[in-house]
């Protein structure tokens, strides 16, 4: 019995990740309206580790996709001036709240903890140091793979 129940949670666990992908939505651009020099940039990044290396999730703000956060990438995003709240999910959600001043970077590491089901994923300010030190054993993600706003 307990194999069965092993081999169900196995199964379940290395399909998630592939229905998720094969529903995304067609390909956008996400739209930044800031003028020049009122911009600011963030850096999500995710270092390459072999725990959670198959889960992969999308960094949202307001339901609108601004990249994919997958093992051993990273993504950079345009934001205006202000504050953001950048989500991400899978069973559990996460967000981080940025202040973005204008002509600053922002560094953001991705994580993964486990939970039950899936991975829970996260977002963690960090440092330029950090990414650098890891920069090229990732892969640039930038403005690839992405899907419209959230159809919830």
């Amino acid at each position: 019995m307990y194999r069965s129940l092993i081999s169900a949670t196995f199964a379940v666990l290395t399909l998630a990740p592939i229905a998720a992908s094969s529903q995304d939505a067609p390909a956008t651009e996400p739209a930044v309206s800031a003028g020049e020099g009122q911009t600011g940039t963030i850096v999500f990044f995710r270092e390459k580790k072999f725990k959670g290396a198959a889960v992969r999730y999308k960094v949202r703000e307001n339901g609108t996709e601004l990249c994919k956060l997958a093992n051993g990438t990273f993504c950079t995003v345009q934001a205006a001036a202000g504050k953001h709240t950048y989500m991400v999910h899978s069973e559990a959600k996460d967000a981080l709240t940025l202040e973005v001043d204008p002509g600053e970077t922002y560094y953001v590491i991705g994580g993964i903890s486990m939970g039950i089901l899936a991975g829970h994923p996260h977002l963690t300010p960090s440092t330029k140091e950090a990414f650098e030190g890891m920069k090229d054993k990732l892969k640039d993600n930038t403005g690839k793979d992405l899907g419209g706003p959230d159809e919830k």
